[in-house]
């Protein structure tokens, strides 16, 4: 209490014309705000942190986000999943929840890659790859166990880009499973596009996810991707790969649709091509932000 009485004699202090927010961290303002309210409030929602990514969503913190996002505050999302938390569960009124899909600079990712970003193939090997942080929510396990579970034919490698607190415990499901060989860990990689168009298959593996930006990445470096069915994922490929989107805990449907991309290599063209054409369609940066100019000019004229 004393923090919220404390951000809004700030509010008043100051007098904003309009207060900005993003995810947990800073909700209470939008409680301090109602105070009673002092200015337009916009709260931005962008996921989830490791306590609630894998559908812990705690009842006082549902209850909170009730009170705290109320009126006069409109809630911006990035994802179908969280406009649909956003109305049932945290029940704030339609009028006021705003879908806005995330947007990349695709022509970032569209270039050709750095034929020395990963490892070299071995003759006729394809490569298996996914990129995000190594911990509990994003199941790379799952994927390891996928992978290791192929058929010997075709010769494939799985290439693990990014670091984190799992990395020891995956390298030793590695080892366990007799595939240390043929999964690489890159570690962190600050320029992603080096590697991505290297991949012949994209794969997610997490328990949860809203609109993963790694999925827009490959998909505009033309990636066919197989991902479990989390967040929006299905809803962003294009039609045909959806098919390749297989229920979360269904981890021999996963080793199907890695070994269909990897016998199929017309399929995997087809697939990368459409996706790359369906991420700078809907999902370029540019288009993101021309909605968020006109969002903040629409606000600006309100409290003009």
């Amino acid at each position: 209490m004393r923090n919220l009485w404390r951000f809004h004699r700030l509010l008043r202090a100051e007098r904003p014309d309009l207060l900005l927010t993003y995810a947990w961290g800073a909700v209470e303002w939008g409680l301090a705000n109602r105070l009673p309210p002092v200015c337009r409030h916009l709260h931005f929602e962008d996921g989830f942190g490791p306590d609630e990514a894998v559908g812990r969503h705690f009842r006082r913190r549902i209850w909170f986000r009730r009170a705290a996002l109320a009126r006069p505050t409109e809630v911006i999302v990035p994802s179908r999943q969280l406009e649909w938390i956003a109305l049932e569960s945290w029940r704030l009124p339609r009028g006021r929840v705003r879908f806005i899909p995330n947007g990349i600079d695709c022509a970032r990712f569209a270039v050709p890659p750095d034929g020395h970003a990963l490892p070299s193939r071995r003759d006729g090997e394809l490569l298996i790859g996914s990129v995000g942080t190594l911990r509990r929510e994003k199941n790379f396990g799952r994927l390891v166990r996928a992978f290791a579970a192929l058929p010997a034919d075709p010769p494939a490698r799985l290439v693990l880009i990014g670091d984190g607190p799992d990395r020891p415990a995956l390298q030793a499901l590695a080892r366990d499973l007799g595939v240390a060989e043929r999964v690489v860990f890159t570690g962190n990689m600050m320029n992603p596009e080096r590697a991505l168009g290297l991949l012949d298959v994209f794969a997610i593996s997490s328990d949860t996810e809203q609109m993963p930006l790694s999925l827009l990445e490959a998909m505009a470096a033309g990636r066919a991707v197989v991902s479990t069915d989390v967040g929006d994922v299905k809803a962003m490929v294009t039609d045909e790969n959806r098919r390749l989107v297989v229920p979360r805990e269904d981890e021999a449907a996963l080793t199907s649709a890695l070994h269909r991309l990897l016998v199929d290599a017309t399929l995997r063209r087809r697939l990368g091509n459409a996706n790359r054409a369906r991420a700078a369609r809907e999902y370029d940066e540019g288009v993101m932000l021309a909605t968020y100019d006109k969002l903040l000019e629409d606000f600006s004229r309100r409290v003009a």
